[in-house]
């Protein structure tokens, strides 16, 4: 494809060239600028999620104020300095009087716009129905169907096949009459039927007939030492520079941690170019699990044989697999970073051998991006061998609170193969429920049979890929647990040790999980050491309560959150 005009902006007294389109946290990378925020006059951090969950990518943008760079677009002459403070400069626009808020009361609210929001939306809107999709990033498409930012795309991605079919899903849902709002932010979840977002500066609040959230996964966090450190991020993070903006995030990179989306990652990175000089897999090897993979060539041959196929890749480019391994911890160093690789030994790493990368990938799994649900009420249990709360759904993915539907990894991880198929039951349920239609029956009828299979493939998958599930093991008491508010690990057994019984005790002694990402790493490490402690074991009330705003915005924000009396459709 023809790429996009370069651009050129100022960061700190650096001049820096991308192309357009590109988000600031993936030129900075590409410029080898990874030392963003600061935590004081020593220590920085950097890009680490790369989705705009963890907040560790702040800059200060001249007239916009603190931004994440990883949610926003470089553009040309932009002024760019490290966010050098917690409270940031509020930007002319902020500062300005408070505009109402609009009202929109569509049919149907679709909330993400990965595989199952766009696959809802989609049959919905060809149905006849009113529907709004609304999705934080400024292409619908998601975690798995990454889609490039602008018309620039890596020449290793041409023929990506999740690319292309995500391509063709987001065009179904955009030719289907659904309205798409991108970059557009909920933070205000009140009742079933009303919810805020941010578009462009202006609030929006939307009142649905029916609400369908689909705001599927972010990668977890393992706290250990060196986790913190500017270049060390999530290999999704990784893989959205290179899918979404063309970037590698670094020339020499090691993949760490457990599951086939590191083995996929490095093949990417390979690829494009980079070196990949190992991946770490805690698991076992794969022959030792033989009934796992009959189970899942069983219930999908073509995702297994896609599977065997990035293996046979990891192979024939001499990236080394090194099985039960892991990072113990990770230290700067002259030329990038030094990461300490480790053979896991009953949960513990057992220091083996230093490489010297520019970039840690690091993939543990993942968590439900469940703040949207919890905040409504919706019943959550929790799935203690994945280590998360789960929403609680009827057949047709309905919630406990009527009117509230939840598909896709949002509801626990299932993959973006299912997140369609539970897009296509809840668009019947709905359809069928707010005009009577039975027009998406013999569609229901075969998503559930898919479904079917697809589950049984990802039982099958993660049997293939079942290691110890780590929290704290790897960690030692001065390793950051809460990253926004330097909550070492030390900090939350000493306030276990005074007394705190619980994770808002906690908080209230040690500040965990007050600062903008609002607990979505520190949350589960501490939910875990609570439960070793009391013996009370984890479950909907082990984290912390939800509340209202679930994204960070500013007060003007709310401000302008107020309905005009004569609120439109």
């Amino acid at each position: 494809m023809t790429a996009d005009s370069d651009i050129r902006f100022r960061f700190e007294n650096r001049e820096i060239s991308s192309p357009a389109g590109v988000s600031l946290a993936a030129a900075l990378a590409g410029a080898g600028e990874y030392g963003l925020r600061a935590v004081d006059e020593r220590e920085r951090r950097g890009v680490f999620c790369g989705i705009g969950v963890c907040q560790e990518c702040a800059v200060d943008v001249e007239g916009q104020g603190r931004v994440r760079a990883c949610m926003t677009t470089a553009a040309e002459s932009m002024q760019v300095r490290r966010a050098e403070r917690l409270v940031a400069p509020m930007s002319s626009q902020a500062d300005a009087s408070p505009e109402a808020a609009t009202v929109s009361t569509p049919d149907v609210l679709v909330i993400g716009g990965g595989a199952a929001g766009l696959t809802a939306a989609a049959l919905l809107a060809e149905n006849g129905t009113d529907v709004v999709l609304l999705d934080e990033r400024g292409k619908p498409g998601g975690q798995y169907y990454k889609q490039p930012a602008g018309e620039r795309v890596h020449a290793s991605l041409a023929e990506d096949a999740q690319i292309l079919e995500g391509g063709r899903l987001v065009e179904r849902a955009r030719a289907s009459g659904a309205r798409i709002v991108e970059a557009a932010e909920v933070w205000g979840a009140f009742a079933p039927g009303e919810f805020i977002a941010l578009h462009d500066g202006v609030s929006v609040n939307y009142r649905p007939r029916r609400t369908i959230v689909a705001t599927g996964a972010y990668e977890r966090g393992l706290p250990l030492p060196g986790w913190t450190l500017p270049g060390v991020m999530t290999s999704g993070a990784a893989q959205t520079m290179l899918k979404s903006y063309g970037e590698l995030p670094g020339q020499r990179v090691l993949v760490a941690g457990n599951g086939p989306l590191n083995l996929q990652i490095a093949v990417e990175l390979d690829r494009a170019g980079a070196d990949v000089v190992a991946v770490t897999e805690l698991a076992q090897p794969f022959y030792r699990r033989p009934m796992a993979a009959i189970g899942m060539l069983g219930n999908d041959v073509a995702l297994s044989l896609r599977g065997l196929r990035t293996v046979a890749a990891l192979r024939s480019a001499g990236i080394p697999l090194r099985f039960g391994h892991g990072v113990e911890s990770i230290e700067a160093s002259a030329n990038g970073l030094k990461a300490w690789i480790g053979r896991l030994d009953d949960r513990r790493l057992l220091r083996r051998e230093a490489v010297e990368v520019d970039v840690v990938c690091m993939g543990y799994g993942f968590l439900p991006s469940n703040e949207i649900l919890r905040n409504l009420g919706c019943r959550h249990s929790f799935d203690k061998s994945r280590g998360q709360l789960t929403v609680d759904r009827s057949g047709d993915c309905e919630t406990s609170v009527p009117g509230i539907y939840a598909i896709g990894d949002c509801c626990g991880l299932g993959g973006a193969p299912a997140a369609r198929e539970e897009g296509t039951i809840a668009a019947a349920a709905i359809l069928a429920d707010v005009t009577g239609s039975d027009a998406l029956t013999a569609e229901e009828q075969s998503a559930r049979r898919r479904l079917r299979s697809h589950r049984g493939f990802q039982a099958a998958l993660w049997r293939m890929f079942e290691a110890p599930r780590l929290q704290s093991e790897l960690a030692d008491e001065g390793t950051v647990v809460c990253r926004c508010e330097s909550v070492r690990l030390g900090d939350i057994r000493e306030a276990i040790a005074a007394g705190d019984q619980s994770i808002g005790a906690i908080k209230r002694r040690t500040r965990l999980g007050m600062g903008a990402c609002q607990g979505r790493y520190c949350a589960a490490v501490a939910a875990d050491l609570l439960a070793r402690e009391t013996g009370e074991g984890v479950g909907e009330y082990s984290f912390f309560a939800p509340r209202v705003p679930v994204k960070p915005v500013r007060i003007s924000d709310i401000a302008r959150a107020r309905p005009k009396p004569d609120a439109s459709k």
